[in-house]
């Protein structure tokens, strides 16, 4: 996979291609230790999904960690961030424990959304998370909007926006697009594009195979980025966060990833080739950051090990603290809704 940049744009200020920033010990350890807690973390919550621990829906991020990896140290704590349903390790990588995260698969009331949320509607009002979004392309037009909100009231934030390559094909996408571009809202569109939208292939549903330049009939500038390296995506995702600063408004990353496993856990994911998984996991992002600390001599083999461990203490961590934590009871239904009194509508 290659990075190619589209500048076809008319701007107020020029765009510049990602810039090769030079990462140091401090860096590549960070993106190792993100990483090796999200494939964790996931790898746990598969097992217990099996288990039928908890239930409904169910969409594990392996594969796709150097994304959010690159993510983090190329942000700002105070922007803000928005997503699908492949939500896990958002909170995560946003300074979430893992053991509320888990809480909330578990719908106890110690989860990040008091357990009403599960595994597809993830939030964090102290991290800036604004969803985990079950509708598909739900989060586009809400990403859009938190933008607005911060351009009206003269915040210098970045709303980043995910979406996977499926969600592309939703109207919403289109008239956000227009609007976003029009009036120059600071939001960086992130396409997490694993190639499948469940298990239908970007070349089976769109005439457009190269997702970035979605946005040229609204003139947002778009760039392809190598999604397997923490790297590239923290040049691309600083680029267009600078670009969307600056005041130009809008940015597509069509980030291309791989999700290991399938697009829920129901998934026989017969459309697929056990060879093509096998190809994509030679280029596994942790391994990639692991050879590079072992050949920079940053940490050592043991060292490493010692971190993959400690993650998975403090995944079974995160388990038995949501075990243990307790049910809501059925008034909570009544909490945390929006209503209105004195509604004119209803009728005795």
């Amino acid at each position: 996979m290659t990075t190619k940049t589209v500048l076809k744009s008319k701007m107020d200020k020029p765009i510049k291609a990602p810039a090769k920033a030079t990462f140091g010990k401090e860096t590549y350890l960070r993106w190792f230790k993100e990483m090796i807690m999200m494939r964790r973390f996931e790898e746990k919550t598969g097992q217990l999904y099996t288990m039928q621990k908890f239930g409904g829906f169910c969409h594990l991020y392996i594969g796709q960690e150097a994304i959010l990896a690159g993510m983090i140290t190329a942000v700002r704590t105070t922007d803000r961030f928005i997503t699908g349903y492949r939500d896990h390790a958002h909170p995560l990588v946003l300074g979430v424990s893992p053991k509320n995260v888990m809480a909330e698969l578990y719908a106890k009331t110690t989860g990040t959304s008091k357990g009403k949320g599960g595994s597809m509607h993830f939030f964090s009002k102290e991290r800036n998370l604004f969803g985990g979004h079950g509708i598909v392309g739900g989060q586009i037009g809400l990403g859009a909007g938190i933008a607005f909100a911060d351009k009206y009231r003269g915040e210098d934030h970045v709303t980043l926006c995910f979406m996977g390559d499926g969600a592309t094909r939703q109207g919403i996408l289109h008239e956000t697009f227009n609007i976003a571009m029009t009036w120059k809202l600071p939001v960086v569109f992130i396409i997490e594009n694993n190639n499948y939208a469940m298990g239908t292939s970007v070349e089976r549903t769109s005439n457009v195979h190269d997702l970035s330049t979605l946005g040229e009939s609204y003139d947002m500038p778009g760039l392809s980025v190598n999604g397997m390296r923490c790297e590239d995506v923290h040049d691309a995702i600083s680029m267009a966060c600078e670009h969307a600063r600056a005041g130009n408004g809008p940015y597509l990353l069509d980030i291309k990833t791989y999700r290991y496993k399938g697009h829920s856990m129901s998934d026989p994911q017969k459309y697929r080739t056990k060879e093509e998984v096998e190809g994509y996991k030679k280029q596994d992002p942790i391994e990639n950051v692991r050879d590079t600390i072992l050949e920079k001599k940053y940490a050592t083999k043991v060292e490493l090990d010692k971190l993959d461990e400690a993650a998975k203490k403090e995944v079974l961590a995160a388990v038995k603290f949501a075990e243990e934590s307790p049910m809501a009871t059925a008034d909570e239904l009544y909490n945390d809704v929006y209503f209105e009194r004195d509604y004119p509508f209803i009728i005795d």
